[in-house]
């Protein structure tokens, strides 16, 4: 009955600071705007660390819930990043003004994170079915782990000529879904719960293969492997010790 006392409006602006937040994620770049073509390598290393360690963790949360629907999630999130792949390759595409690859790359990133973004937006709704404390607990940690998810997104965009408005725009519009999701999930949150481990297990399919098929060999491209491996590994541990902190 506690969850029938909260507002929709109230639940609805608690998920839209989680989409303002992942915006902090292009700060840094504020501060340094000189990326050389090695630097450009050991960012999209770092972006892809990020993205891997986001993707085990939702995973891990998904299985909390139920270990069949995540896996079927991430075989659905894996077909359709690579259906995707399939349609975008050899297509004109514009994303802002980035024309041909690097348009596509920054379109399947800022589309996988929109994506990602869906499973939040129920999970902060299902939170807050179960209580305004709750609610407001995951909406804080999900809040907080967007900042480095943003900053993947900066990560690709920013190298790439968006300015640091742009990455910031980009990153709170794959956001948006995490409000527009949380109110419905909240008010029919017996509905909503059951795909949740599906919605976090696709994402985190979409995640896996993107930072493997895209950005890791864009990454040894530009920086030798030692270089990206160093970066990829920080990254990950980083990422992956944020969490624990964060979930502790």
């Amino acid at each position: 009955m506690e969850a029938l006392a909260i507002s929709p409006w109230t639940v609805f602006l608690y998920a839209l600071l989680t989409a303002v937040a992942t915006g902090l994620g292009a700060l840094p770049f504020l501060f340094t705007r000189n990326i050389l073509r090695r630097h450009l390598g050991l960012a999209q290393a770092a972006a892809a660390g990020l993205m891997l360690s986001a993707s085990f963790g939702l995973i891990y949360e998904g299985v909390d819930y139920h270990l069949g629907r995540t896996l079927l999630g991430v075989l659905l999130g894996l077909i359709f990043i690579q259906l995707s792949h399939r349609y975008l390759e050899g297509r004109e595409v514009s994303f802002g003004i980035l024309n041909g690859l690097d348009a596509r790359k920054a379109l399947m990133i800022v589309g996988i994170m929109t994506l990602h973004s869906f499973a939040e937006g129920v999970g902060v709704g299902v939170a807050f079915g179960g209580g305004e404390a709750l609610g407001v607990f995951i909406t804080l940690a999900i809040a907080v782990h967007n900042i480095p998810e943003g900053l993947a997104i900066s990560l690709v965009l920013i190298p790439r000529g968006v300015s640091v408005l742009g990455a910031a725009f980009w990153s709170v519009f794959s956001s948006l879904p995490q409000p527009l999701m949380a109110v419905p999930a909240f008010l029919f949150v017996e509905l909503f719960q059951p795909a949740l481990p599906v919605g976090l297990g696709f994402a985190a399919g979409a995640m896996i293969w993107m930072a493997v098929a895209e950005l890791l060999p864009d990454a040894l491209k530009e920086a030798e492997a030692s270089g990206v491996a160093t970066a990829l590994t920080l990254a990950v541990a980083l990422m992956v010790a944020f969490q624990i902190l964060l979930g502790g």
